[in-house]
């Protein structure tokens, strides 16, 4: 652990080479301040790169207003953390701790730098990530959550920051710290709350409303046409977005939740080629996402496309779920697949208070040391249920089908059947849910024996189906009978992603035919690109 730590204090602090600082100060100004001034304030737009010529600074906690860390920075080194790549909201401040002279540069102007002098880009993005890191590992935030233990919405928006890599901490209702944080922002002490900074209290806290706060849904021109929009995060579209920006093409990626997809909700993915140790789902989402900022790409969440038309000039416009509209010359679907509901009475009165459709830390943190649920059959609830019988006491894996053999890898059903943690029921389904506001338990019932029984438990985990996220596309594209897109030639694509009409593209798990697995996707989403930009560069 002393290596690791010492090797990202490493990555934090990479210096810039004498050229890359040289190029930086024919865009830039330099600036003089006296000590004690604040230079970026925390939740303020990130718009300039600071870089220390002479001096030190510091950057602030957000909640004390006290130094962030034990280290400061020196000439050489420069301010910043990731949300610099996509124009954010910062989650730290900085001040300078003795009088200081910084080269500033805009924002828009250190990137093009970065994509012009490629050397130059990966140090700088190499250190942001690495601070990215260390936040979400440290646990300090200038995002706090308070009372996730017992309020749904709350953890929600936990569920929100995990899978986006954004740092927050959580407190329990009743602590100590939770309780002088209500005191300072005159809330209840049972109150659960989501606090930003000190004492800025989100209220009626939403993913989206802590987005807007954090700057992740992205303010978009209403005159912004991009060359192509990339509708769905997952790992085909982020793909896209990294090949989209190499390629110079302007492109924006619409997710409607978490950066990730439902791959992202995968607690750890062990036959990705590269990562020989596995990799979760979060954390290979998210390198690709600052890998395609780094390019240019712009990422805006939580939106979701409910609407799409082409209109008579021949740009594609997406309608977006709170009216705003965005266009593009083309359009790549690949809003992916998403679990479906069970028909059971009360479903979704549980949602989020018992049922989830994802296995996460975030989730693990509410089922220690008890019993827990996993429904179906895939990779995924194989991944689950291994994930979950690391704290659970006991993880009952439910099977509608006689066998696994041919949905789920073998190395993967071979771990399951061999845990002692793990019982694997076949021929069974889950038929009633109990509990009041939470879930407390369920009944079960075995085909083959014709028995029904219950499990006292708190989770369940339902992971079954895979129903195509297409209502949006309005008719424009040729469906499957299951709602998949169709594309290749057989529906007059002009290629092998191509959907039925001119312009749009479908690539990963929502089209028809696809291999449902994240290498596919990310192949794919690297593929189409070379046809969306001979599309959009294609004489008119």
């Amino acid at each position: 652990m002393e290596s690791m730590a010492a090797d990202l204090a490493t990555m934090i602090r990479t210096p810039l080479l004498p050229g890359h600082v040289a190029a930086m100060a024919k865009v830039g100004v330099e600036t003089a301040h006296g000590a004690g001034e604040v230079i970026q304030e925390v939740g303020a737009p990130v718009e300039t790169f600071h870089y220390v010529l002479e001096g030190e600074l510091e950057a602030i906690d957000p909640q004390t207003g006290g130094r962030y860390g034990n280290a400061s920075l020196g000439p050489g080194q420069f301010f910043g953390e990731i949300t610099f790549l996509h124009g954010g909201k910062a989650m730290l401040g900085a001040r300078t701790v003795q009088p200081s002279r910084l080269l500033c540069v805009p924002r828009e102007r250190m990137l093009a730098l970065m994509a012009a002098v490629p050397e130059m880009g990966d140090i700088v993005v190499t250190v942001l990530a690495a601070r990215r890191r260390r936040a979400l590992e440290s646990g300090s935030s200038s995002l706090t959550l308070i009372g996730a233990e017992v309020s749904r919405e709350i953890r929600q928006i936990a569920a929100f920051a995990g899978r986006n890599r954004i740092p927050c901490r959580s407190l329990t209702l009743g602590e100590h710290e939770a309780e002088a944080l209500a005191n300072a922002c005159s809330l209840s002490v049972t109150e659960p709350a989501v606090l930003f900074g000190k004492d800025e209290v989100i209220r009626d806290p939403t993913p989206a409303r802590v987005a807007a706060r954090l700057g992740l849904d992205l303010g978009i021109g209403t005159d912004e046409v991009f060359d192509v929009l990339i509708v769905g995060g997952g790992p085909a579209g982020i793909s896209a977005g990294v090949y989209a920006g190499a390629e110079g093409l302007s492109s924006l990626v619409i997710e409607d939740l978490t950066i990730g997809g439902q791959a992202g909700t995968s607690s750890r993915i062990e036959n990705y080629m590269g990562f020989p140790t596995g990799i979760s789902g979060a954390d290979l989402c998210f390198r690709g996402e600052v890998q395609a900022m780094k390019f240019g790409t712009r990422f805006a969440m939580p939106r979701r496309a409910v609407g799409l038309e082409k209109r008579e000039d021949g740009l594609f416009c997406v309608t977006l779920d709170d009216g705003r509209v965005v266009c593009a010359r083309a359009v790549v679907v690949a809003t992916g697949v998403q679990y479906r509901r069970l028909p059971l009475e009360r479903l979704e009165h549980f949602e989020g208070a018992g049922i989830y459709y994802a296995a996460t830390d975030v989730e693990a943190r509410y089922c220690r040391d008890t019993e827990v649920v996993v429904i179906g059959g895939g990779n995924s609830a194989g991944q689950a249920a291994m994930f979950l019988s690391r704290t659970a006491r006991h993880v009952h894996v439910l099977v509608r089908g006689d066998s696994l053999a041919s949905s789920m890898s073998d190395y993967l059903l071979s771990r399951l059947e061999r845990n002692p943690q793990i019982t694997l029921h076949y021929c069974t389904e889950m038929t009633t849910l109990h509990g009041d506001e939470h879930l407390t338990g369920i009944t079960v019932h075995e085909r083959v024996g014709g028995q029904d029984w219950n499990i006292r438990t708190g989770a369940v985990f339902v992971m079954v189906g895979a129903a195509p996220n297409t209502a949006w596309l309005s008719g424009l594209v040729e469906l499957d009978g299951k709602g998949f897109v169709r594309t290749g030639t057989e529906v007059g694509g002009a290629s092998f992603f191509a959907t039925s009409h001119p312009g749009i593209f479908a690539v990963g798990d929502v089209r028809a035919g696809s291999v449902k697995r994240v290498a596919s996707g990310v192949g794919e989403g690297s593929v189409v690109i070379s046809a969306v930009w001979e599309h959009v560069n294609a004489p008119r």
